[in-house]
């Protein structure tokens, strides 16, 4: 038995990058079309995976990435341009957590008389 089949299905209900929800279920929770995925897709944003048949699957992380996009798009900004500024706002998050995480685990450096 591998440690990946060892894994129970509720293990995945937690994880923001397990695919859980089809092209209709997500178009349907973000309120937009299948083609609008489909263009998130082309534009580079999200991979969503594919089912045993072969159908999209997107994780609870693509579906925030997504709205955000649907906001941007909302408010006039090019679907191109929308897709870029949300993938430079989750590289400015990740690169804030990576040195948050640095300097806690740097030892304090107060001076002491």
């Amino acid at each position: 038995m591998t440690p990946e089949s060892a894994r129970r299905p509720a293990d995945s209900l937690d994880d923001d990058d397990y695919p859980a929800y089809t092209m209709g279920r997500a178009a349907a929770m973000l309120g937009t079309t299948p083609a609008f995925l489909r263009a998130l897709g082309e534009a580079r944003l999200i991979t969503p995976l594919r089912s045993e048949g072969g159908h999209r699957r997107y994780s609870r992380y693509q579906l925030r990435l997504a709205a955000r996009v649907r906001e941007l798009v909302d408010q006039g900004t090019p679907i191109d341009a929308a897709c870029r500024i949300v993938i430079l706002e989750d590289q400015l998050a990740e690169a804030q957590q990576l040195n948050q995480r640095i300097r806690d685990s740097q030892p304090s450096t107060a001076e002491t008389p």
